[in-house]
């Protein structure tokens, strides 16, 4: 019990002596430091690729992508449709035209109070919406051809 005792009581480099007993030969120390966790992991995603997919006089299917976004910044127009994400997407085939009208908010509207009041007098809001001009369908019979 004495020699236990005194084996656990030697430094280091009294460990390392030749001649000890087999119980030290397996002690070993470490030689580097544990390293940590790192915390920026993120930003290695690439981009979400917003914007226009097809652009004014293209010829489109119906539900092809016209534009992705995040805000509403261009509104559906004439056969087009709106996604959960804003995604524009067309709803017949056809021609992308955009257009640019006149907004009037309507009045107590919140979006009224904010813009309405910043904008200098006898300023005019525009939107951009994007329409689709159908094919016309004149002459062509499905049922006819099928049969």
């Amino acid at each position: 019990m004495a020699a236990l005792a005194s084996l656990m009581l030697r430094t280091r480099a009294g460990l390392l002596v030749p001649g000890q007993s087999s119980l030290l030969d397996s002690v070993r120390f470490a030689s580097k430091k544990s390293g940590g966790s790192s915390k920026n992991l993120g930003g290695k995603s690439p981009g979400r690729r917003y914007g226009f997919k097809k652009q004014d006089g293209n010829f489109v299917h119906a539900g092809n992508i016209l534009a992705t976004q995040r805000l509403l910044r261009y509104h559906p127009g004439a056969h087009v449709g709106m996604g959960t994400n804003n995604t524009l997407f067309a709803l017949e085939d056809g021609y992308v035209r955009f257009t640019k009208e006149v907004y009037v908010p309507p009045p107590r509207s919140l979006e009224a109070t904010r813009v309405i009041t910043k904008l200098p007098k006898g300023a005019v809001l525009y939107k951009t919406f994007i329409n689709i001009l159908p094919v016309k369908q004149e002459g062509k019979f499905k049922l006819v051809d099928m049969v």
